[in-house]
C-alpha cells in the first residue's frame, strides 16, 4: 500500500501494548491493517491488502466488504441533505461511505471470529486514504477479558461510550487513524505515535463522563478530589442526576446553586454527606443534598455515583456496579475484587485436594486479607513449613496454628507475606519473599506484587498468592487462565 506500512502497524502495536496494558494485560490487544483499493473491484489483484501478510486473515476473507458496505445503505429514498459549499455534499457523501464501510468490516471481523471460534472482539477505525487505498486500522482485544466489565445498556457511540474500556478503543483508535494521515504527509523521522498512554487514558475518561453528565465533569471531580478542608482529605459522594428526580428524596435544597466548577465550596459542602446522605448535581451545579431510594422502590432509577475515597482519589460507579477508579487524575478499571468463582477454579487447579469446605474457609481468609488498606500478601503453599524453616531470617516463625480472619487483621498490620497451608494452618507473618527474576514481572506494578510474582513462579511447591496492592488492586498468582 505504501512504502511504511509495516513499520506503521507495529508502531500501532506498541502503542495498543502500552495503553490497555494499563488497564488490564488479559486484554492481550492486536492490531493489523486492512488496505481495500480505491480504484479496483476486490476480486483484482492486490485489491484488498492486509498488513502484515503474514496474518491469520487474508485478503479473500475480505473480498465481499464492499458489496456488504453498499448492501447497508438504508432501503428506499436517503434523506435529502442540502449543502450550501458545492464541495460540502461530496465531504459528506465520502463520511457516509466510510462509516458504511467501517461497519462492514466490524461485521465481516465478527463472522470470522465467531466461525473460526476465537476469543477476540473487534474494533475499527474510520478509513483513511494512503496509496490509493482506503485503509481501516484494526484493533481485537480478549472477548472475555473485554467483557468482563460493566458496561451501560445501549450501543456505544461516538462520545457517548458504555464504559472507560470502549472510550479507550475510541480514543486509541482516533489516535492511530490520525497518525497515519500525518505520516502520509511527514518525510522526517518522528514517531508515529508519541503520545502518553495516561494522556490516553484522561482523555478516555473525559470522553466516558459525558456519559454521566456534561463537559468539564471529569475535571471538576479532579478539582475537588485534590483539596483538603481544615486538613482532611475529602470523603464523601454525590449522585449526579437530572433536578427534581423522583428517585432522589431531597434532604437539603440550595438557595443559589454551586458551580461544579468552584472546587473549595464543594469540597466544603462535601462535608455534609454521609452514609446515605449524598451532594446532589446535574453535572453543572450542585443544588442540594439528598439520597437515593431502595432499589425495591417503585421509583428507583440507576444513577451515576461519584465516591470521593481520599485524597487526589474518586470513583464512579453506576446502578452499584464500580466503572472507574481515578487516581492522581488517571483513571483505570476497577479491578479490585476477586470473583469468588474465579477464587474457587484457582484453588482446585493448583490445590486439587482440597474440598469445598477447605477452599470457603480460604475464601474467608482472603476476604479478610483484601479489606487490608495498607497492601499484603496472603500466601498458600503445599510447603508452608518447610518455606517457614528456610526463610527464618526473613519471617517471624510461630507455632503452627489455624488462621482466624480476626488473627489475620491483626498480623497483615505488618509489612511481609502471610505464610499458610492449603488447611488455613499458618506457619509465618511478614515473610520478606526471594526468587528468581521472570520475564513476567511488571514495571509498573510495585514492589509487592512483582517480588510475589518471583516467588510464585521460581517456588518449588505449588503455591498461590493473593497479592492486595496499596492502590487497591487485588491479583491472584498464578492469574487464573482465560
Amino acid at each position: 500500500m505504501w512504502e511504511n506500512q509495516s513499520l506503521f502497524r507495529v508502531s500501532v502495536q506498541l502503542f495498543a501494548d502500552g495503553v490497555f496494558n494499563l488497564l488490564d494485560r488479559s486484554l492481550k490487544p492486536e492490531v493489523f491493517l486492512l488496505g481495500v483499493a480505491s480504484a479496483r473491484e476486490t476480486d483484482e489483484p492486490e485489491a484488498v491488502v492486509v498488513e502484515p501478510q503474514s496474518h491469520r486473515y487474508g485478503p479473500p476473507d475480505f473480498a465481499a466488504v464492499k458489496d456488504h458496505a453498499a448492501a447497508l445503505e438504508p432501503d428506499g429514498p436517503r434523506e435529502v441533505v442540502y449543502h450550501l459549499h458545492p464541495l460540502d455534499h461530496d465531504r459528506y457523501e465520502k463520511q457516509r461511505w466510510y462509516e458504511l464501510l467501517r461497519r462492514a468490516t466490524e461485521h465481516t471481523l465478527n463472522d470470522l471470529v465467531a466461525t473460526r471460534h476465537e476469543d477476540r472482539v473487534s474494533f475499527c477505525s474510520l478509513p483513511v486514504t494512503a496509496g490509493g487505498y482506503q485503509v481501516i486500522i484494526v484493533l481485537q482485544l480478549s472477548a472475555e477479558a473485554y467483557q468482563c466489565y460493566y458496561a451501560l445498556a445501549g450501543p456505544s457511540v461516538l462520545n457517548r461510550p458504555a464504559s472507560l474500556l470502549a472510550a479507550t478503543v475510541q480514543e486509541f483508535l482516533q489516535d492511530s487513524a490520525r497518525a497515519l494521515r500525518e505520516s502520509d504527509h511527514d518525510d522526517d523521522d518522528r514517531p508515529v505515535l508519541d503520545r502518553d498512554y495516561n494522556e490516553v487514558l484522561r482523555a478516555a475518561g473525559r470522553r466516558f463522563m459525558l456519559r454521566a453528565g456534561t463537559h468539564g465533569l471529569y475535571d471538576a471531580c479532579n478539582g475537588v478530589a485534590a483539596l483538603r478542608h481544615e486538613g482532611d482529605e475529602g470523603v464523601g459522594t454525590m449522585l449526579v442526576c437530572r433536578r427534581n428526580h423522583p428517585a432522589v428524596v431531597p434532604v437539603l435544597t440550595l438557595e443559589s446553586p454551586i458551580p461544579l466548577r468552584d472546587y473549595r465550596r464543594i469540597r466544603k459542602l462535601l462535608e455534609l454527606s454521609e452514609d446515605r446522605n449524598s451532594l446532589i448535581t446535574d453535572a453543572t451545579d450542585v443544588f442540594g443534598l439528598g439520597y437515593l431510594v431502595e432499589p425495591t422502590d417503585s421509583q428507583y432509577e440507576p444513577l451515576f455515583t461519584v465516591h470521593f475515597t481520599k485524597h487526589y482519589s474518586w470513583e464512579l460507579s453506576h446502578d452499584s456496579e464500580l466503572m472507574m477508579k481515578v487516581v492522581s487524575n488517571t483513571p483505570r478499571l476497577p479491578q479490585g475484587t476477586i470473583d469468588e468463582d474465579n477464587f474457587t477454579r484457582a484453588v482446585h487447579r493448583v490445590f486439587p485436594a482440597v474440598d469445598g469446605a477447605g477452599v470457603a474457609y480460604l475464601w474467608e481468609l482472603t476476604l479478610k486479607a483484601t479489606k487490608q488498606t495498607h497492601g499484603t500478601i496472603l500466601l498458600i503453599s503445599e510447603g508452608a513449613a518447610q518455606e517457614a524453616a528456610r526463610l527464618t531470617r526473613q519471617c517471624f516463625r510461630v507455632a503452627p496454628r489455624l488462621m482466624t480472619p480476626s488473627v489475620l487483621r491483626l498480623v497483615t498490620n505488618i509489612d511481609g507475606a502471610v505464610l499458610i497451608d492449603p488447611a488455613g494452618t499458618c506457619f509465618a507473618i511478614g515473610v520478606i519473599l526471594d526468587g528468581l527474576a521472570t520475564e513476567k514481572g511488571d514495571s509498573s506494578r510495585g514492589s509487592r506484587y512483582n517480588s510475589a510474582l518471583r516467588y510464585v513462579e521460581s517456588n518449588r511447591y505449588p503455591v498461590l498468592a493473593i497479592v492486595v496492592s496499596e492502590d487497591g488492586w487485588i491479583d491472584l498468582l498464578p492469574p487464573v487462565r482465560r
